[in-house]
This record gives C-alpha cells, structure tokens and sequence, in this order.
C-alpha cells in the first residue's frame, strides 16, 4: 500500500474528508501515514490524532533558508517511509528539494478551474475574493501535480461549481468545498496511489 503524508496549515476540512473517504473504503491503493503541520496551533493536528495518524510540525519560521526548511520536511518524509504527498490547505511553498524529491508524486488541490484565479498569492478566501470580483458565473476546484511553478503543474481532475447571486467569499469557499474540494481529493489520491502502486510492480 501507498503511504501518503498530507501536509496542512489550517483548519484541515480536506485532511477529515481523505480521512472520511478512506474510512469508506474509496482509497484502497493508499494509507495515511503522516500528516505534517506548517503551524502547531492547526486544528488538523486535533483530526490527524483522533484518525490515530502521526503527525509532525514543522514551521517555515523555524528556518532561515527556504532550502533548510524543504530539507527538514524531506527528512521527515523519508523517515516515514513516504511514498507520496498531498498538499491540503498548506501555505507554505515548497522549493526544488521536496519537488525533486517527488516528483509527480504530489497533489495539491486549489480553490478555483485553473488556469483561473491560480499563481502566486492566491490562496484562501482571495480566491474566491477575486472569483466574485471578476462576476464570474462558474468557479470549482482543481487537483494538480506540484512542480516549481506554483499551481503551475498537471492538471489531474476538476469540477466546476456554480456561483450564485448574493453569494460571500465565505459562502463562495464552503460551496466549492462541498461540492468539489472534498470529491476531487480522494478521487485524485486513489488515482496517484494506484498508480504509484502499478508502476512499482513493473
């Protein structure tokens, strides 16, 4: 099986819905074997413990150089034995050293159908701050693979949600959460993890 390390900054309402879809059986290929944290105040740390998953902070600010900060987080993933890693609400950019380290072997998912609302500085509710800035009528989710361009990587899945009238950033992001974050994720995580499981038997 696939061991998978979900990397968080926040709240965690992705990390709860791959752990929820695994709990269903509709990840198979893959198994929740680390969650690392970019902050020690993340509630998915709280849902990383009650799941019975592992899980590890380690803060950008505890490095002075970008590089020291991929390092310790490659470090740790190796120590777990990880085979491949999703990025579910993690803020912190990961540099060359993690990305060489997996390549194509990450998933991030992002609040928006890129190339839409992607890049730099978008990230959270400016997401969908932009998206209803714009009057956009249709928005949604992507999942990609992550390279060093940021959501500049494959696209592997998206949805599109509608965008409704008197609608809030607030309202906005729980919507596409419900309606396309939390399916798309485990969705993509099966995918990759099947697919990393095939290509190791070859």
């Amino acid at each position: 099986m696939v061991k998978i390390a979900v990397l968080v900054s926040g709240g965690g309402t992705n990390l709860q819905a791959l752990i929820d879809a695994s709990a269903r059986g509709e990840i198979p290929h893959g198994q929740f074997a680390l969650v690392i944290a970019s902050n020690d105040q993340a509630y998915a740390l709280k849902r990383a413990e009650k799941a019975g998953i592992p899980s590890v902070v380690i803060a950008r600010k505890q490095y002075r150089e970008q590089k020291d900060f991929d390092e310790a987080i490659v470090r740790t993933l190796k120590e777990y034995d990880i085979d491949m890693v999703i990025l579910a609400g993690f803020l912190s950019i990961l540099g060359k050293p993690v990305i060489d380290a997996y390549t194509d072997r990450i998933i991030n998912v992002h609040p928006a159908l890129i190339p839409s609302f992607c890049g730099k500085g978008f990230y959270g509710l400016k997401v969908h701050e932009a998206a209803l800035a714009k009057g956009v009528k249709v928005t949604g989710a992507t999942v990609h693979l992550v390279n060093e361009i940021p959501d500049g990587g494959k696209i592997l899945l998206q949805k599109a949600v509608e965008v409704k009238e008197g609608d809030t950033p607030e309202i906005l992001q729980r919507r596409v959460m419900e309606e396309a974050e939390w399916i798309l994720l485990p969705k993509a995580a099966e995918q990759l993890a099947k697919e990393i499981e095939e290509n190791e038997r070859i």
